[in-house]
């Protein structure tokens, strides 16, 4: 295990959980990553290992089924995963979110239902806020969900979903005027729906498409999709919590800790880099001794190890915080934001000290090199978190004038 990176004060079974997940990682998942990333091919196998060591259902209860584990322990298990290639760690995240927000505000038939299904990776979950025109601006959603009698019609354009053609179950974010009236808050009208659809592409139900993935510079392997409603029938019982109107504080809240994620995401890449970066430097030599002797590359390799142990202890923090109950999303938004930045200088120090090489597609750091900037939009860009930073930092130090 490296120097960097500790995480003090785990319990003997996040230290097992985390020192097998870290055994799959080196042996299932960085031998075979590049080669299905340049293929971008879905990794079947690495998910059904996944299955297999219970960490579709690490968060879900155990009365559901799930191992009821902490969300510093997913987080944690992110990095690892993220460190073999950031894409299964997408796979996860996602599918993460939707049962975290069906147990957070799912109804009890709801979260019987779908939740036991989740943890063992029989149900596939994905979620959906964006829309092609929409960017960071979630309140001017314009996908409707219309009350049909018993059902609700939902029609509208989705887009950038992680997920989207695998996924068995969506979390779709729409909005609903329905009991709402006229000069309502726009975040005060926008409702969760539970999505079921087949595996795939196309028409995967009446009403619902999913076209093919979107070609993307990194990321690759996971798919990336649209989804375009049209007049797609749902039953009441499908909105999740039963009750209209609290879609947006759902999937912020679903959103809060998807950005510890991300910042757990960018650790893991951050890490890989360094442990590319300080290899290579010791096996190139120039001017007749190892690169890793000159006192650049050294300066380079510090500063890169100093981003990776900041990062990654932001990250605990935050999770931490949301695991005793409080409000993270400080915390969240600052792990997030230092994390991404971060990651993308580690990865771009360590493609630095590879030279030509790291140009080269035979070279492991070119992958992450196209996957780092990824991590800059994900769960809101540099931008958006800096706009929760300081809103939150005027409260939390508001003038007593």
């Amino acid at each position: 295990m490296s120097r960097l990176a500790q995480t003090h004060g785990l319990t003997d079974i996040q230290e097992e959980i985390l020192s097998t997940v870290r055994d799959f990682v080196d042996k299932e998942i960085i031998p075979v990553a590049t080669e299905l990333e340049h293929r971008d091919e879905y990794p079947t196998q690495i998910v059904e290992g996944l299955k297999e060591l219970g960490l579709f259902g690490l968060m879900i209860p155990e009365e559901y089924g799930g191992l009821g584990e902490s969300l510093l322990t997913y987080a944690l298990c992110v990095e690892e995963i993220a460190r073999g290639w950031m894409s299964v760690s997408g796979i996860i995240n996602t599918h993460f979110i939707v049962a975290y927000m069906l147990k957070q505000h799912g109804t009890q038939e709801q979260r019987e239902y779908f939740l036991p299904r989740m943890a063992t990776g029989e149900v596939r979950g994905a979620f959906s806020m964006s829309e092609p025109a929409l960017g960071s601006d979630v309140s001017a959603i314009s996908t409707k969900g219309v009350k049909v009698g018993d059902e609700y019609a939902l029609t509208g354009q989705k887009m950038w979903l992680t997920n989207g053609g695998s996924s068995t179950l969506v979390a779709v974010l729409c909005r609903t005027d329905e009991g709402h009236p006229e000069g309502t808050a726009p975040h005060k009208s926008m409702t969760t729906f539970l999505v079921e659809k087949e595996p795939g592409f196309g028409e995967v139900r009446p009403g619902l498409t999913i076209p093919g993935k979107i070609e993307k510079m990194g990321y690759k392997g996971v798919d990336t999709t649209e989804m375009i409603l049209d007049g797609l029938r749902i039953p009441a019982n499908r909105v999740l919590g039963g009750t209209t109107g609290r879609g947006f504080y759902q999937m912020m809240d679903g959103v809060e800790v998807g950005r510890v994620n991300v910042a757990a995401r960018g650790c893991g890449v951050a890490q890989r880099a360094f442990e590319l970066g300080v290899s290579y430097a010791q096996q190139r030599h120039t001017f007749g001794k190892a690169i890793a002797q000159h006192q650049a590359i050294q300066f380079k390799l510090a500063e890169m190890a100093t981003k990776v142990e900041a990062a990654h202890a932001m990250m605990v923090n935050a999770a931490r915080k949301k695991d005793s109950g409080e409000r993270n999303d400080l915390e969240a938004g600052m792990a997030k934001y230092l994390a991404s930045e971060y990651c993308k200088e580690v990865v771009e120090d360590a493609f630095r000290i590879h030279g030509g090489y790291g140009f080269s597609k035979e070279y492991e750091i070119e992958r992450l090199y196209r996957e780092a900037p990824m991590l800059l939009i994900g769960e809101g860009t540099a931008e958006i978190q800096k706009m929760i930073i300081g809103r939150r930092l005027l409260e939390e130090y508001r003038f007593q004038g």
